[in-house]
């Protein structure tokens, strides 16, 4: 792959990413970032623990040959139909097949595009032509829901179609994965460049369409290498990945720890912490990290089953807001664990890194930690209060830019600093408080939901005239999302027509509204900017403070 390098950008492998020289060589000669990938990580470990296992999945257990075994050859597979720099996307759940994606586009030099299984038609047709994806791999069917089917459609309106291969099912006239796994290239790996994008991940954002996020071989080699002098990671532990692999944090612990960090990831397809107790106890995991609605039903259910966890040393705790009630409760049920709070984003994952100090409670219960490699700094914005502000981060984990440059116009100061849209404060100099937000996003169980992506296709109902979505706190879920609609005259909606309409539109179920009213017309101020303030004072006080 050849390398340009333009004035605050720089072209590697077709893609392009934003660059401060300066900054690039501090994070090298800091040892943040390094020569070497993950491909080099993979050979190393099959070399010398050939038999080592890696990741359980269920009854299955993948070992580090094993693993390079199978990557090697899906990576073959995947230069014989696309070339270093293309993207492969992923629709799975958390599966060992996902590891093998990830590595063998990874080994191939290409992008790995890990997508929620929980997204839709719609959200597909936005990202698979935006990063350019040349081939899918999705389940048959998953949780009664048709993916071989869905990608046939979305096939029939893309133009070039990317492959779809089918992982765990009838191919349904798709690409079976095993086949691929046995079809047999002579073609030559590519020699990796660290800094080239190894990822993206879409994320929600206050403008509607969610936008791509790249991380280099290097951004995410930065991310692993603070959480694993932060996090009290040894060799040998043992993660419960519970956290989806197409999230910035469940992608990491169940492909980049392993090698890495010389970890083991056990896998949950799906969230039940009664089981999640049972694997704990089972394999001694040792970590685990998660948000909310995690932590408090495995500490429920670990009360339940009268157990400790003994083996649990770490739960971190982040991605909606934590209450400094439940970090205390669960520091004290888990006799061995430190529980804290931590805050990030994809584009800056673990701009803190929680307080790991068992005898420092309370910064780990009612802060989201010290910064870890990330600088931090505060700006001045109208939503903040006084000794608030802004969250601004940069660091050598950050994103490599947007796969839409133009998405990157207003993210960035002057510094380089990402705007995180968040408002926070500091306590006693070195501890984080995220406060507030002054991006209008809704986060539910930990998934980001954008109001404005919502709004824009109820708004394409006819009888809807206006539309808005907005959060309330929910203890269950962290935020509840509210539609708040004005409709033609004589027209009543309700959850459930609401629910119909977006999933008619093939909107992902867990963006879907849980609560909808209908008003006469919702509150603008001169210029015809809807107040949003206004309709959740509204709503908390009709609804008793929920």
């Amino acid at each position: 792959m050849t390398a340009k390098a333009t004035k605050g950008r720089r072209l590697i492998g077709g893609r392009s990413i934003r660059w401060d020289a300066a900054r690039a060589a501090s994070a090298y000669a800091d040892g943040w970032w390094v020569r070497e990938t993950l491909a080099d990580a993979l050979a190393r470990a099959a070399e010398q623990t050939p038999d080592r296992v890696v990741i359980v999945d269920g009854d299955r257990q993948v070992d580090c040959a094993g693993l390079k075994r199978e990557a090697e050859a899906l990576a073959r597979a995947l230069l014989a139909r696309a070339a270093p720099g293309d993207a492969i996307s992923f629709m799975l759940p958390n599966w060992c097949e996902a590891a093998v994606v990830y590595l063998g586009a990874t080994l191939a030099g290409m992008v790995a595009h890990p997508i929620l299984p929980s997204l839709r038609a719609r959200e597909l047709l936005h990202m698979l032509p935006d990063l350019g994806s040349r081939m899918i791999f999705i389940p048959e069917t998953l949780r009664n829901h048709d993916y071989a089917a869905m990608l046939a459609r979305v096939r029939a309106d893309l133009d070039p179609a990317p492959e779809v291969v089918v992982v765990r099912g009838e191919a349904q006239g798709h690409t079976a994965y095993d086949d691929l796994l046995r079809e047999r290239h002579d073609v030559d790996l590519p020699r990796l460049d660290p800094d080239a994008v190894q990822m993206a991940l879409y994320t929600s954002g206050t403008t509607g369409a969610p936008k791509g996020v790249m991380h280099s071989h290097n951004s995410i080699r930065a991310l692993v290498r603070q959480l694993g002098e932060h996090w009290l990671v040894a060799p040998g532990d043992r993660f419960l990945v519970a956290s989806p692999i197409s999230h910035i944090g469940g992608s990491i612990y169940a492909f980049e720890f392993p090698l890495l960090l010389h970890t083991q990831a056990v896998l949950m397809e799906r969230w039940n912490p009664d089981e999640a107790v049972d694997l704990i106890q089972r394999h001694g995991c040792t970590h685990m990290a998660g948000a909310t609605p995690f932590l408090e039903s495995l500490l429920e259910a670990a009360r339940r089953k009268n157990t400790r966890l003994p083996t649990l040393k770490v739960f971190i705790c982040g991605g909606a807001a934590v209450p400094p009630l439940l970090v205390r409760e669960a520091s004290e049920h888990f006799e061995n664990a430190v529980v804290t709070r931590v805050y990030g984003s994809t584009e800056v994952p673990v701009i803190t890194v929680g307080v790991l100090d068992p005898d420092d409670a309370a910064h780990a219960a009612d802060t989201d930690g010290r910064p870890g490699v990330a600088e931090v700094r505060l700006a001045e914005h109208p939503a903040a209060r006084p000794g608030e502000g802004e969250v601004l981060a940069r660091g050598p984990q950050m994103l490599v830019g947007y796969v839409n440059p133009a998405d990157e116009a207003a993210v960035f100061d002057a510094d380089g600093f990402y705007r995180t849209g968040d408002i926070g404060r500091w306590v006693d100099d070195d501890y984080l408080v995220i406060s507030g937000r002054a991006k209008d996003i809704i986060i539910r169980k930990g998934e980001n939901i954008s109001p404005k992506e919502v709004e824009d296709v109820l708004l394409e109902h006819p009888d809807i005239v206006e539309a808005a979505v907005v959060g309330l706190p929910d203890p269950d879920t962290g935020e509840r999302a509210w539609a708040v609609l004005v409709t033609k005259e004589g027209v009543r909606h309700d959850v459930a027509s609401v629910g119909a309409w977006l999933a008619g539109q093939e909107v992902a179920a867990f963006k879907h509204p849980e609560a909808v009213v209908q008003w006469d017309a919702l509150p603008r101020n001169a210029t015809g900017k809807v107040l949003k303030h206004e309709i959740r004072t509204a709503l908390l006080s009709a609804s008793g403070g929920c």
